[in-house]
Formats: structure tokens, C-alpha cells, sequence
């Protein structure tokens, strides 16, 4: 009886069939729990799979905690993170590498929030000027790692977490008031052609 609540405990409340999330890797799911002998010792191991990174970890039950592994967030937790991506971008005045290791630190970490942020002062949209190649890969990285926690926690295909991400990223200051300076230029560009078609 003790034995059980022991593997219990040490498995720090995960269990088969969950879905979780890897800080380096992102969502993944357990797909068993099992014992392997290594060195001598028995070690009683996650397994926890990346459908789509086709990919499989396998993670010591003892150190989940420790490696950062955790349940996906809770609801509240995804609305506050869509309400980050509503905000101001924060982007630093300090030199693109020393962003770049900000940026790549907080999609690493895991937390949701973090990850978000990378989103929020990162994302372009049309009517703003192009990124460079290792700015739309973090980018991609960051957006890849809410997509896939959203659909998961919202029970949702990740196509419609990432209509709910745009949605909100449409709704930042900065972004609606860059659309509507677009808009102001296409109609006085509009207006300048019927004049010279007078």
C-alpha cells in the first residue's frame, strides 16, 4: 500500500494520457510510465511524446518538477495570456543579440506568459516593416508554443488558437493605429489618382 502512494507521490500528480508542457520542447503527451535499469539502479521514467515534433522524451518521474515540466495552464491563465498580446510591445533598446538570448531564455522557460510576451514584441503586421530571419524564427518558435498550449487547454484545432492569437495581436495600440496610417495613405494615394484622372 505505501508503495503506491510512494510512485504516486514521485510522480508529482502526472499520469498517463496527459498532456503536458516540456519548456524546451513545448506541449507533448505522456504516454506511459516505465521502469528502466541504468547503472544498477531502477529509474522510474515519463514518456512523453511530441506528436507532431515526431519526437519521444523520456523524463526521470523524480525530476519532473525540477526540469520545469508542468500541467498545461489553466483557462484563466490563456485569457491572461491573449489579454498580453492585446498590450504595447516592449521591445529593449539593446543590442538584437542580447534580445535574441532574452527571447530564446523566456521561450525556453516554458511559462506561458513569457512565451506571449515574445509574441506581442515580435509580431509585424502588414502595414510594419519586414524582420530579419533570426527575429521571424523566434517568432515562429514563440507563436508555435502558444498555438499548440491554446488548442490544447481550449480543446480547440490549433488553426482556431491562432485565429484567437491574431485577433488579439489586431487588437494592440500599436497595431491598429499602424493599420489605420495604411488606410490614411491608400485613400490619399486613391485621391491623388482621380485628381490626375480630371
Amino acid at each position: 500500500m505505501t508503495t503506491v502512494k510512494k510512485t504516486t507521490a514521485g510522480r508529482q500528480g502526472f499520469k498517463t494520457g496527459e498532456a503536458v508542457v516540456y519548456p524546451a520542447h513545448g506541449v507533448g503527451r505522456i504516454t506511459a510510465i516505465e521502469e528502466q535499469e541504468i547503472a544498477g539502479y531502477k529509474l522510474e521514467l515519463f514518456v512523453v511524446s511530441f506528436e507532431k515534433d515526431k519526437m519521444v522524451l523520456r523524463v526521470p518521474t523524480a525530476k519532473a518538477n525540477s526540469v520545469g515540466m508542468r500541467k498545461l495552464a489553466e483557462p484563466e491563465v490563456v485569457k491572461k495570456a491573449l489579454d498580453v498580446l492585446t498590450g504595447r510591445a516592449r521591445v529593449k533598446r539593446t543590442m538584437w543579440s542580447r534580445r535574441a538570448q532574452e527571447y530564446e531564455a523566456k521561450i525556453n522557460s516554458g511559462d506561458l506568459l513569457a512565451v506571449t510576451e515574445v509574441v506581442r514584441d515580435l509580431f509585424r503586421s502588414e502595414a510594419q516593416p519586414e524582420q530579419s530571419y533570426s527575429e521571424r524564427q523566434l517568432y515562429e518558435a514563440a507563436l508555435d508554443r502558444i498555438v499548440r498550449e491554446i488548442s490544447s487547454v481550449n480543446r480547440i484545432t490549433e488553426t482556431e488558437a491562432l485565429k484567437l492569437i491574431e485577433q488579439s495581436l489586431a487588437k494592440s495600440p500599436r497595431r491598429a493605429k499602424a493599420e489605420a496610417e495604411a488606410e490614411s495613405e491608400a485613400e490619399t494615394d486613391g485621391d491623388d489618382i482621380q485628381e490626375e484622372a480630371a
